[in-house]
Protein backbone atom coordinates (compact mmCIF):
# COMPACT_ATOMS: atom_id res chain seq x y z
CA UNK A 1 0.00 0.00 0.00
CA UNK A 2 2.96 2.50 0.80
CA UNK A 3 5.85 3.30 -1.66
CA UNK A 4 9.12 3.45 -0.09
CA UNK A 5 9.20 7.24 -0.18
CA UNK A 6 6.55 7.67 2.37
CA UNK A 7 5.93 4.20 3.90
CA UNK A 8 7.02 6.33 7.21
CA UNK A 9 4.46 8.62 6.59
CA UNK A 10 2.50 6.05 8.98
CA UNK A 11 0.21 7.97 11.16
CA UNK A 12 1.86 11.06 9.77
CA UNK A 13 3.44 10.32 13.47
CA UNK A 14 0.93 10.26 15.60
CA UNK A 15 -1.72 10.73 13.84
CA UNK A 16 -4.31 7.87 14.34
CA UNK A 17 -5.41 6.78 11.07
CA UNK A 18 -5.04 3.31 9.46
CA UNK A 19 -5.68 5.00 6.08
CA UNK A 20 -3.12 5.74 3.65
CA UNK A 21 -4.42 8.17 1.20
CA UNK A 22 -2.31 10.69 2.00
CA UNK A 23 0.68 9.36 1.51
CA UNK A 24 0.37 9.70 -2.55
CA UNK A 25 -0.26 13.53 -2.09
CA UNK A 26 2.10 14.44 1.53
CA UNK A 27 6.00 13.78 2.13
CA UNK A 28 7.54 12.90 4.93
CA UNK A 29 7.87 15.27 8.27
CA UNK A 30 10.24 12.64 9.78
CA UNK A 31 13.76 14.34 10.76
CA UNK A 32 15.41 11.25 10.41
CA UNK A 33 14.15 10.70 6.60
CA UNK A 34 17.78 9.07 5.74
CA UNK A 35 17.68 6.66 9.35
CA UNK A 36 14.50 5.32 7.96
CA UNK A 37 15.23 4.85 4.24
CA UNK A 38 18.32 2.91 5.32
CA UNK A 39 16.49 0.96 7.47
CA UNK A 40 13.45 0.25 4.73
CA UNK A 41 16.03 -1.26 2.27
CA UNK A 42 16.63 -4.38 4.60
CA UNK A 43 12.60 -4.09 6.18
CA UNK A 44 10.50 -3.01 3.51
CA UNK A 45 7.75 -5.10 3.12
CA UNK A 46 5.24 -4.16 -0.04
CA UNK A 47 1.59 -5.55 0.37
CA UNK A 48 -0.02 -5.74 -3.59
CA UNK A 49 -2.83 -3.57 -3.30
CA UNK A 50 -5.33 -5.78 -5.17
CA UNK A 51 -4.65 -8.08 -1.52
CA UNK A 52 -6.24 -5.42 0.34
CA UNK A 53 -9.04 -5.21 -1.90
CA UNK A 54 -9.38 -8.54 -2.12
CA UNK A 55 -9.46 -9.27 1.36
CA UNK A 56 -11.58 -6.22 1.89
CA UNK A 57 -14.46 -7.52 -0.03
CA UNK A 58 -14.68 -11.27 1.43
CA UNK A 59 -14.92 -9.56 4.82
CA UNK A 60 -17.54 -7.12 3.92
CA UNK A 61 -19.72 -9.56 2.32
CA UNK A 62 -19.19 -12.14 5.13
CA UNK A 63 -20.56 -9.51 8.17
CA UNK A 64 -23.13 -8.22 5.67
CA UNK A 65 -24.11 -12.11 5.91
CA UNK A 66 -24.13 -12.41 9.42
CA UNK A 67 -26.28 -8.56 10.47
CA UNK A 68 -28.56 -10.23 7.55
CA UNK A 69 -28.83 -13.55 8.99
CA UNK A 70 -29.59 -12.22 12.46
CA UNK A 71 -32.27 -10.11 11.35
CA UNK A 72 -33.73 -13.19 9.65
CA UNK A 73 -33.81 -15.32 12.24
CA UNK A 74 -35.46 -14.61 14.95
CA UNK A 75 -34.27 -17.23 17.21
CA UNK A 76 -31.28 -15.14 17.23
CA UNK A 77 -32.94 -11.86 18.55
CA UNK A 78 -31.29 -11.82 21.78
CA UNK A 79 -29.38 -9.26 23.32
CA UNK A 80 -26.04 -11.36 22.85
CA UNK A 81 -26.60 -11.39 19.43
CA UNK A 82 -27.68 -7.89 18.53
CA UNK A 83 -23.77 -7.59 20.47
CA UNK A 84 -22.71 -9.58 18.15
CA UNK A 85 -24.38 -8.00 14.97
CA UNK A 86 -22.95 -4.58 16.05
CA UNK A 87 -19.52 -6.64 16.21
CA UNK A 88 -19.90 -7.18 12.85
CA UNK A 89 -21.20 -3.95 11.63
CA UNK A 90 -17.70 -2.82 13.53
CA UNK A 91 -15.76 -5.02 11.09
CA UNK A 92 -17.97 -3.72 7.94
CA UNK A 93 -16.24 -0.58 8.85
CA UNK A 94 -12.66 -1.57 8.41
CA UNK A 95 -13.91 -3.39 5.38
CA UNK A 96 -15.82 -0.92 3.85
CA UNK A 97 -12.78 1.91 4.50
CA UNK A 98 -10.49 -0.59 3.31
CA UNK A 99 -12.05 -1.34 -0.18
CA UNK A 100 -12.68 2.62 -0.96
CA UNK A 101 -9.26 3.55 -0.27
CA UNK A 102 -7.66 0.94 -2.17
CA UNK A 103 -10.27 1.51 -5.31
CA UNK A 104 -9.20 4.68 -4.94
CA UNK A 105 -6.10 4.63 -4.47
CA UNK A 106 -5.89 2.16 -7.70
CA UNK A 107 -7.74 4.61 -9.82
CA UNK A 108 -5.48 7.64 -8.77
CA UNK A 109 -2.55 5.29 -10.23
CA UNK A 110 -3.65 4.54 -13.07
CA UNK A 111 -4.80 7.98 -13.98
CA UNK A 112 -8.89 6.80 -13.97
CA UNK A 113 -9.59 9.37 -11.45
CA UNK A 114 -8.11 12.81 -10.56
CA UNK A 115 -8.01 14.45 -7.02
CA UNK A 116 -6.83 16.86 -4.89
CA UNK A 117 -4.90 17.21 -1.91
CA UNK A 118 -7.50 18.68 -0.16
CA UNK A 119 -10.10 15.89 -1.57
CA UNK A 120 -7.28 12.78 -0.34
CA UNK A 121 -7.08 14.57 3.03
CA UNK A 122 -11.35 15.09 3.51
CA UNK A 123 -11.59 11.10 2.15
CA UNK A 124 -8.61 10.03 4.46
CA UNK A 125 -9.92 11.65 7.34
CA UNK A 126 -13.62 10.09 6.62
CA UNK A 127 -12.16 6.87 6.65
CA UNK A 128 -9.65 7.15 9.52
CA UNK A 129 -13.07 8.18 11.65
CA UNK A 130 -14.33 4.94 10.42
CA UNK A 131 -11.56 3.01 11.52
CA UNK A 132 -11.14 4.73 14.55
CA UNK A 133 -15.00 4.04 15.58
CA UNK A 134 -14.13 0.43 14.19
CA UNK A 135 -11.39 -0.33 16.92
CA UNK A 136 -13.48 1.77 19.30
CA UNK A 137 -16.78 -0.17 19.44
CA UNK A 138 -14.95 -3.59 18.85
CA UNK A 139 -12.88 -3.37 22.02
CA UNK A 140 -16.51 -1.90 23.73
CA UNK A 141 -18.62 -4.90 21.98
CA UNK A 142 -16.37 -7.41 23.47
CA UNK A 143 -16.27 -6.05 26.78
CA UNK A 144 -20.03 -5.66 26.55
CA UNK A 145 -20.45 -9.79 25.06
CA UNK A 146 -17.97 -10.35 28.12
CA UNK A 147 -20.45 -8.65 30.32
CA UNK A 148 -23.84 -10.25 28.99
CA UNK A 149 -22.45 -13.55 29.28
CA UNK A 150 -20.98 -13.62 32.35
CA UNK A 151 -24.77 -12.10 33.97
CA UNK A 152 -26.04 -15.36 31.80
CA UNK A 153 -23.96 -17.68 34.22
CA UNK A 154 -23.59 -15.93 37.42
CA UNK A 155 -27.13 -14.45 37.76
CA UNK A 156 -29.06 -17.07 35.19
CA UNK A 157 -32.66 -16.80 37.41
CA UNK A 158 -32.28 -12.87 36.68
CA UNK A 159 -30.56 -12.51 33.08
CA UNK A 160 -33.73 -11.55 31.19
CA UNK A 161 -34.54 -9.01 34.29
CA UNK A 162 -31.58 -7.70 34.15
CA UNK A 163 -30.19 -7.66 30.18
CA UNK A 164 -33.62 -6.52 28.56
CA UNK A 165 -34.02 -5.80 25.25
CA UNK A 166 -34.70 -2.03 26.01
CA UNK A 167 -31.19 -1.98 27.85
CA UNK A 168 -29.92 -3.68 25.44
CA UNK A 169 -30.27 -0.91 22.77
CA UNK A 170 -29.61 1.17 25.60
CA UNK A 171 -25.89 -0.06 25.59
CA UNK A 172 -25.80 -0.61 21.70
CA UNK A 173 -26.55 2.97 21.00
CA UNK A 174 -24.42 4.72 23.65
CA UNK A 175 -21.54 2.58 22.57
CA UNK A 176 -22.07 3.69 18.14
CA UNK A 177 -22.42 7.52 20.11
CA UNK A 178 -18.95 6.94 22.53
CA UNK A 179 -17.27 5.24 19.65
CA UNK A 180 -18.46 7.98 16.86
CA UNK A 181 -17.58 11.06 19.28
CA UNK A 182 -14.28 9.26 20.36
CA UNK A 183 -13.10 8.87 16.85
CA UNK A 184 -13.75 12.16 15.74
CA UNK A 185 -11.86 13.87 18.45
CA UNK A 186 -8.83 11.73 17.84
CA UNK A 187 -8.65 12.72 14.43
CA UNK A 188 -9.39 16.46 15.39
CA UNK A 189 -6.58 16.72 18.00
CA UNK A 190 -4.17 13.46 16.24
CA UNK A 191 -1.02 16.02 16.81
CA UNK A 192 -1.07 15.34 20.16
CA UNK A 193 0.36 12.34 21.75
CA UNK A 194 -2.23 12.37 24.27
CA UNK A 195 -4.77 10.59 21.96
CA UNK A 196 -2.24 7.47 21.15
CA UNK A 197 -1.75 7.29 24.88
CA UNK A 198 -5.64 7.28 25.29
CA UNK A 199 -6.30 4.65 22.41
CA UNK A 200 -3.55 2.32 24.18
CA UNK A 201 -4.71 2.46 27.48
CA UNK A 202 -8.33 2.29 26.36
CA UNK A 203 -7.01 -1.08 24.69
CA UNK A 204 -5.55 -2.48 27.61
CA UNK A 205 -8.34 -0.98 30.20
CA UNK A 206 -10.47 -3.41 28.20
CA UNK A 207 -8.03 -6.67 28.18
CA UNK A 208 -7.84 -6.37 31.72
CA UNK A 209 -11.31 -5.53 32.29
CA UNK A 210 -12.67 -8.69 30.13
CA UNK A 211 -9.71 -10.79 31.83
CA UNK A 212 -10.84 -10.31 34.80
CA UNK A 213 -14.74 -11.29 34.24
CA UNK A 214 -12.72 -14.73 32.74
CA UNK A 215 -10.71 -15.42 35.52
CA UNK A 216 -13.85 -15.44 37.45
CA UNK A 217 -16.06 -17.14 34.57
CA UNK A 218 -14.11 -20.51 33.72
CA UNK A 219 -13.00 -20.57 38.07
CA UNK A 220 -16.31 -20.97 39.49
CA UNK A 221 -18.35 -21.65 36.44
CA UNK A 222 -18.15 -25.36 37.64
CA UNK A 223 -19.65 -24.99 40.96
CA UNK A 224 -21.99 -22.38 39.77
CA UNK A 225 -23.27 -24.50 37.18
CA UNK A 226 -24.02 -27.46 39.93
CA UNK A 227 -27.03 -25.11 41.21
CA UNK A 228 -28.24 -24.16 37.67
CA UNK A 229 -28.56 -27.42 36.83
CA UNK A 230 -30.06 -28.72 40.12
CA UNK A 231 -33.03 -25.76 39.48
CA UNK A 232 -33.20 -26.03 35.56
CA UNK A 233 -31.69 -29.75 34.72
CA UNK A 234 -31.73 -28.17 30.97
CA UNK A 235 -28.32 -27.42 28.81
CA UNK A 236 -28.81 -23.23 29.60
CA UNK A 237 -25.44 -23.04 31.72
CA UNK A 238 -23.83 -25.21 28.58
CA UNK A 239 -25.18 -22.68 26.31
CA UNK A 240 -24.44 -19.67 28.20
CA UNK A 241 -20.32 -21.36 28.45
CA UNK A 242 -19.92 -22.14 24.71
CA UNK A 243 -20.99 -18.33 24.35
CA UNK A 244 -18.15 -17.69 26.85
CA UNK A 245 -15.85 -19.72 24.75
CA UNK A 246 -16.91 -18.19 21.59
CA UNK A 247 -16.04 -14.95 23.34
CA UNK A 248 -12.73 -16.30 24.04
CA UNK A 249 -11.91 -17.28 20.71
CA UNK A 250 -13.12 -13.96 19.30
CA UNK A 251 -11.00 -11.63 21.63
CA UNK A 252 -7.81 -13.93 20.85
CA UNK A 253 -8.17 -13.35 17.49
CA UNK A 254 -8.61 -9.67 18.30
CA UNK A 255 -5.33 -9.81 20.12
CA UNK A 256 -3.60 -11.30 17.30
CA UNK A 257 -4.41 -9.44 14.89
CA UNK A 258 -4.82 -5.67 16.36
CA UNK A 259 -1.64 -6.44 19.33
CA UNK A 260 1.27 -5.53 16.05
CA UNK A 261 -0.87 -2.20 15.96
CA UNK A 262 -1.29 -1.29 19.35
CA UNK A 263 2.83 -1.85 19.67
CA UNK A 264 3.31 -0.21 16.55
CA UNK A 265 1.48 3.06 18.78
CA UNK A 266 3.20 2.05 21.59
CA UNK A 267 6.93 2.34 20.31
CA UNK A 268 5.74 5.45 18.38
CA UNK A 269 5.77 6.98 21.83
CA UNK A 270 8.84 5.13 23.29
CA UNK A 271 11.03 4.87 20.59
CA UNK A 272 10.06 7.01 17.75
CA UNK A 273 13.41 6.54 15.80
CA UNK A 274 15.93 3.94 17.01
CA UNK A 275 16.37 1.29 14.30
CA UNK A 276 14.50 -1.70 15.82
CA UNK A 277 11.34 0.62 15.76
CA UNK A 278 11.78 2.20 12.55
CA UNK A 279 12.47 -1.71 11.11
CA UNK A 280 9.25 -2.24 13.13
CA UNK A 281 7.29 0.58 11.32
CA UNK A 282 8.07 -0.17 7.98
CA UNK A 283 6.23 -3.72 8.33
CA UNK A 284 3.38 -1.34 8.97
CA UNK A 285 1.27 -3.06 5.40
CA UNK A 286 1.31 -6.05 7.39
CA UNK A 287 -0.78 -4.74 10.43
CA UNK A 288 -3.43 -2.97 8.10
CA UNK A 289 -3.25 -6.89 6.73
CA UNK A 290 -3.85 -8.76 9.94
CA UNK A 291 -6.53 -6.04 11.17
CA UNK A 292 -8.48 -6.80 7.65
CA UNK A 293 -8.06 -10.51 8.33
CA UNK A 294 -9.21 -10.11 11.47
CA UNK A 295 -12.65 -8.62 10.25
CA UNK A 296 -12.53 -11.64 7.49
CA UNK A 297 -12.40 -14.33 10.58
CA UNK A 298 -14.85 -13.20 12.87
CA UNK A 299 -17.92 -14.25 10.95
CA UNK A 300 -16.22 -17.70 10.44
CA UNK A 301 -16.37 -17.69 14.37
CA UNK A 302 -19.68 -16.94 14.71
CA UNK A 303 -20.70 -19.39 12.00
CA UNK A 304 -18.47 -22.41 13.33
CA UNK A 305 -19.40 -21.86 16.86
CA UNK A 306 -23.21 -21.02 16.43
CA UNK A 307 -25.77 -23.81 15.20
CA UNK A 308 -28.63 -21.68 14.72
CA UNK A 309 -26.56 -19.01 12.93
CA UNK A 310 -24.59 -21.44 10.67
CA UNK A 311 -28.12 -22.91 9.34
CA UNK A 312 -29.40 -19.48 8.48
CA UNK A 313 -26.36 -18.30 6.95
CA UNK A 314 -26.64 -21.63 4.67
CA UNK A 315 -30.30 -20.37 4.01
CA UNK A 316 -29.22 -17.21 2.93
CA UNK A 317 -26.81 -18.70 0.32
CA UNK A 318 -29.10 -20.91 -0.75
CA UNK A 319 -31.64 -18.15 -1.20
CA UNK A 320 -29.36 -15.85 -2.92
CA UNK A 321 -28.00 -18.56 -5.63
CA UNK A 322 -31.54 -19.88 -5.93
CA UNK A 323 -33.75 -16.84 -6.13
CA UNK A 324 -36.20 -18.00 -8.41
CA UNK A 325 -37.44 -20.53 -5.17
CA UNK A 326 -38.04 -17.63 -3.15
CA UNK A 327 -40.98 -14.54 -4.30
CA UNK A 328 -38.67 -11.86 -3.24
CA UNK A 329 -35.85 -10.60 -1.39
CA UNK A 330 -38.29 -9.53 1.44
CA UNK A 331 -39.53 -12.89 1.60
CA UNK A 332 -36.23 -14.58 2.10
CA UNK A 333 -35.07 -12.27 5.36
CA UNK A 334 -38.31 -11.97 6.41
CA UNK A 335 -39.92 -15.49 6.12
CA UNK A 336 -42.38 -14.96 9.17
CA UNK A 337 -43.96 -11.68 7.59
CA UNK A 338 -45.41 -13.89 4.24
CA UNK A 339 -46.99 -17.05 6.26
Amino acid sequence: MMDNTSQHNFFMHHHMELSTLTMYSENSTSNNTSAREQNSTTCSLRIPQELFLTLGLISLVENILVVLAIIKNRNLHSPMYYFICCLAVSDMLVSVANVVETIVMLLTEHGLLVVTPEMLRHLDNVIDIMNCSSVVSSLSFLCTIAADRYITIFYALRYHSIMTTQRAVTIIAMVWLTSITASILFIVYHSHTAVIVCLVTFFCITLVFTAVLYMHMFILAHVHSRRIMAIYKSRRQGTSMKGAITLTILLGVFILCWGPFFLHLILILTCPTTPFCTCFFSYFNLFLILIICNSLIDPLIYAYRSQELRKTLKELLFCSCVTFRCDSILECLFPWKFT
